[in-house]
Order: C-alpha cells, then structure tokens, then sequence
C-alpha cells in the first residue's frame, strides 16, 4: 500500500513513498523503540510522583504542614518541587533528543527524501 501525499513535495507532486512499509524498516523501528524506552519510564515516575502530592495533600494535611525552615513547609517545597522536576524532565528529554533521536532522524529523513526524488 502506498500513501499518496501530495503537499510532501515542493512541487506538488505526489509522493511515491510508501511510508506504512518504512515504517516497519529497522532502522525506523530502532527510532520508536530509543524514544519509547526513554518516555515511558520517565512518564510514570513523574505520574505516580504527581499522584502521591496530590494524595498527600488531600489526605494527610498534616504532613504537608511540616515545617522544613522559616515560614517553608513541607506543602510548599513539594510543590516548587512539582515544578522543578516539570523542567529538568523537559531538559533531560532535549539533551536525549538532541543527541540520539534527531540524529537518527535526520538521517532517515534524509534517506526518505532521496527515495522520494527516485
């Protein structure tokens, strides 16, 4: 089966890629596996640690209400910390993308680019 996109080329033209077959090459299945095994685990710690605040602040008040320094308590900390493993997740997934995916991806770019010139 062969898909059919006619915006895929600057000119117009249809593409002759058959992309549902590139899709199963091991080159492309090497991509999908690399992202997944990086999102996935990082997704379901960041789920469950999202998860269990929102169950300690709903059901035990009082540990959130520990004092950690000053005016600080354990609530406040915990939520900055939402935030900030928020972003340190999102940077992590850029310096891994950056250094193994959008290489491999550049190159099958590249790869299908010339098969659509063919």
């Amino acid at each position: 089966m062969t898909e059919s996109l006619k915006d895929a080329r600057p000119d117009g033209a249809a593409s002759t890629i058959d992309y549902v077959a590139y899709e199963k090459t091991p080159r492309f299945l090497e991509l999908k596996r690399q992202r997944r095994r990086f999102v996935l685990p990082l997704a379901a710690f960041f789920f469950i640690w999202y998860f269990v605040f929102v169950l300690v602040a709903a059901y035990l008040p009082g540990v959130m209400a520990i004092p950690v320094f000053g005016r600080f308590n354990l609530g406040l900390v915990l939520g900055l910390g939402q935030f900030v493993t928020t972003f340190g997740i999102t940077m992590w997934y850029v310096s891994y993308s950056n250094r193994r995916l959008d290489p491999l991806g550049a190159e099958l770019r590249a790869e299908l680019e010339g098969m659509d010139k063919k």
